[in-house]
């Protein structure tokens, strides 16, 4: 079984940084932009990883 890349664990770092920060925007401010903002980088890092779980060869 192939090891996996590094930029998998550090794109899965960012979408766990980034769902934590636009809960804690959500509960606990009213920044509704930064909350936007935050959430779809969350989008985007999730999407990232998830491209690059499917084309690791071996898996």
């Amino acid at each position: 079984m192939s090891e996996l890349p590094s930029m998998w664990f550090g794109l899965l770092s960012l979408v766990a940084i980034f769902g934590v920060t636009t809960w804690y925007l959500e509960n606990f401010t009213q920044k509704d932009e930064l909350k936007r903002i935050t959430a779809f980088c969350g989008i985007i890092s999730m999407l990232s990883l998830l491209y690059l779980t499917f084309t690791t060869e071996a898996l």
